[in-house]
């Protein structure tokens, strides 16, 4: 349990420093994802858990 507090805190910092570092690129990049149609990010949600589970798969083996 912790680690997974670790890797929540991880996913906290990385997306703070993007917003607090590039603001107006990021409230642009999220306007840019509200005229994207649900079917295309749901697809890049799955790519990116897809990512995820094998990045974890290959760290821990």
């Amino acid at each position: 349990m912790e680690l997974f507090f670790v890797a929540l805190g991880l996913v906290l910092v990385l997306e703070g420093l993007l917003w607090a570092g590039f603001p107006n690129q990021m409230k642009a990049a999220a306007e840019r994802l509200l005229e994207l149609p649900a079917s295309v990010l749901r697809q890049g949600g799955l790519v990116a858990m897809a990512a995820g589970v094998l990045i974890i798969w290959w760290v821990r083996g």
